[in-house]
């Protein structure tokens, strides 16, 4: 992998878990999430205007993949959502991250990417640190634990947003290389603000976007700049890599919780998360070489 899309992928993962952690601090999150994406196409709109920064041409194609690929990214959240507030967050959160079980497989049919043995290599160390990190405890029994359960709600709920993501970055990468990142983004942010503008429309949600406004604006106007920088570094990376290694790679934000939850949040760190960890990190440096 190119060191530029290695950096821009590990800065979008950074960012990625700095987003949100601005997001487990607000307290009505759906709407604080809507309220992030406010901001941040608001500031994608600023850059816009500037000279020299005309929107190209869109096609039906283009449209249809932005379109489609934020149907995929909104259903992701929503499902993700449903599984945690249901299940108990170590057996849905594995299941969850499943997307980059299919993601190479997708990337080989469809896109036609070759993977080296190292690259391979790296992959399934990221997707067994990814797996195991929220687990109670290292044993076939605890690994095994999620997959027991198959008729549960949530866990049904976790296993489809991981294959439904896993669709999304398909998409995202087919968006990326056919068009520029930025326009591509920007589209992608536009779509994804409508289809949560269109839930916020139920009468649910009557009054609370202006609370939630009254009550986390400092941590909106922070958290929409981190979530575009994070949006706009992976697809830039997304264009520079195989989507094969850059949505396992994008894993790296795991990591990074887990610094940011030990250090801030003042979090305990079991043996088990600091392996996780580790088998994430040394994930990456095989990618890195793949």
């Amino acid at each position: 992998m190119e060191n530029l899309a290695l950096f821009l992928i590990i800065f979008s993962a950074f960012m990625h878990a700095l987003w949100n952690m601005l997001v487990k601090q607000s307290r009505d999150k759906t709407v604080f999430i809507w309220w992030m994406f406010l901001c941040a196409f608001g500031l994608m709109n600023l850059y816009m205007l500037l000279p020299g920064h005309p929107f190209p041409s869109v096609s039906v194609r283009y449209l249809t993949l932005a379109a489609s690929a934020a149907v995929c990214f909104v259903l992701y959240h929503w499902f993700t959502g449903k599984a945690y507030r249901e299940g108990d967050l170590s057996m849905t959160y594995p299941l969850a991250q499943t997307s980059m079980l299919y993601v190479p497989i997708w990337g080989m049919l469809l896109l036609g990417e070759a993977l080296s043995l190292v690259g391979v290599s790296g992959i399934l160390l990221i997707v067994i640190g990814a797996y195991s990190i929220q687990l109670r405890r290292f044993s076939l029994s605890e690994l095994m634990r999620p997959l027991q359960n198959l008729g549960n709600r949530s866990v049904q709920a976790a296993l489809l947003a991981g294959f439904i993501y896993s669709v999304g970055a398909i998409i995202d990468k087919q968006g990326v290389n056919s068009y520029s990142a930025y326009h591509f983004t920007y589209t992608l942010v536009l779509f994804m603000l409508g289809y949560m503008s269109l839930n916020l429309l139920r009468p649910c949600y009557r009054g609370r976007v202006l609370a939630e406004w009254r009550n986390s604006r400092k941590l909106v106007l922070w958290s929409g700049p981190v979530m575009l920088a994070s949006f706009l570094s992976f697809r830039y990376g997304l264009q520079l890599s195989p989507v094969s290694y850059a949505v396992p790679l994008r894993q790296v934000s795991l990591l990074v919780g887990v610094v940011i939850g030990i250090v801030f949040l003042r979090e305990s760190f079991g043996r088990m998360r600091l392996a996780s960890a580790g088998l994430i990190l040394i994930g990456v440096i095989f990618i890195w070489h793949g």
